[in-house]
């Protein structure tokens, strides 16, 4: 990226947005060891999780011409559901791609409402050329799950909300997969506290933005090892990587035994129905790989409901 992105780019799509989401709460969770973190629950967000901010502000800025040709995305789940909910509400037909690690409820869930579901690909990465194929055919317009300016900003309406409720917020929490997600968190929420800390929580099987921000560079994991599929791109993009770079500072590495663990947590004693990866934020917290300072306001993003605890 040559330029940072500008505040307005998020207050437009939170305007865009405005009366089609949910604004979702927070929540003050007592940890193990006493620690109080809120939580901003996106798991009660419409179609499950945060992916719907991104996908309809990028939805609602399409031509007719455009909407009339059919979506079509790749996802491991949550991106395909904000994408098809968002063609719902606009009229547009969908075809999603998924990897054929996709939970087998988010695929149910993605036929009831898809014009097209098509499962393929052993990962995302896979998925996704067949959804660029398909586009390339048909004309359909293609909708990225994390390296667009449009999702980024829809993305990014959760640190006004975040920091307009609750404005003492020295930390933020985020679950990493495409970057998506945490490019428009970081971004809107330097723009706001320019000295609030992002922390970034990626899976220790899919640790694709630490390994590419170790790195200097983008890179391409060999292989996938995590059951937190929609943690699990095999690469991000540039645009993800700049911003990463410039405004995340620091990314932490949880296993899937801890995303379970607190997974588990959460349902025994929040009601939290969440998936791993929506837990991976309270994971970094409650392993250790990620100590705040004492006093500091912490605040995690749980970014997408599941079954993974129950």
């Amino acid at each position: 990226m040559t330029s940072p992105l500008p505040l307005s780019l998020f207050t437009s799509a939170q305007q865009n947005l405005a009366g089609r989401i949910r604004r979702t709460p927070q929540m003050d969770i007592v940890l193990d060891a006493g620690q109080t973190v809120t939580a901003k629950l996106e798991s009660l967000q419409i179609s499950g999780s945060f992916k719907i901010r991104g996908a309809l502000n990028t939805v609602l800025s399409l031509q007719s011409e455009e909407l009339a040709k059919g979506l079509v995305t790749a996802s491991g789940g949550n991106h395909g559901l904000g994408v098809a909910t968002a063609g719902s509400m606009t009229g547009a037909s969908t075809t999603i791609y998924l990897p054929r690690n996709t939970p087998a409820s988010k695929i149910e869930k993605l036929q009831n409402i898809a014009s097209e579901v098509i499962v393929d690909g052993d990962v995302w990465d896979d998925a996704n050329n067949l959804a660029l194929e398909d586009a390339r055919e048909t004309g359909k317009t293609y909708v990225h799950p994390f390296a667009d300016e449009s999702v980024i900003a829809g993305q990014g309406t959760l640190s006004l909300e975040i920091l307009h409720d609750n404005p003492d917020i020295d930390i933020l929490i985020v679950a990493i997969g495409g970057g998506g997600l945490i490019s428009g968190v970081a971004s809107a929420a330097k723009l706001i506290k320019p000295d609030i800390k992002i922390i970034g929580v990626e899976a220790v099987g899919a640790p694709t933005l630490k390994n590419s921000l170790d790195a200097g560079k983008l890179v391409t994991l060999d292989k996938i090892r995590t059951k937190a599929n929609t943690l699990a791109p095999r690469q991000s993009a540039q645009v993800n990587f700049d911003i990463i770079s410039k405004n995340v500072d620091q990314i932490v590495l949880v296993t899937d035994e801890e995303m379970q663990a607190s997974a588990n947590w959460l349902w025994r004693n929040c009601g939290l129905g969440l998936e791993l990866s929506a837990a991976a934020a309270i994971a970094a917290l409650r392993s250790g790989v990620f100590t705040p300072p004492v006093n500091e306001k912490v605040c995690a993003i749980i970014c997408g409901s599941g079954s993974d605890g129950f």
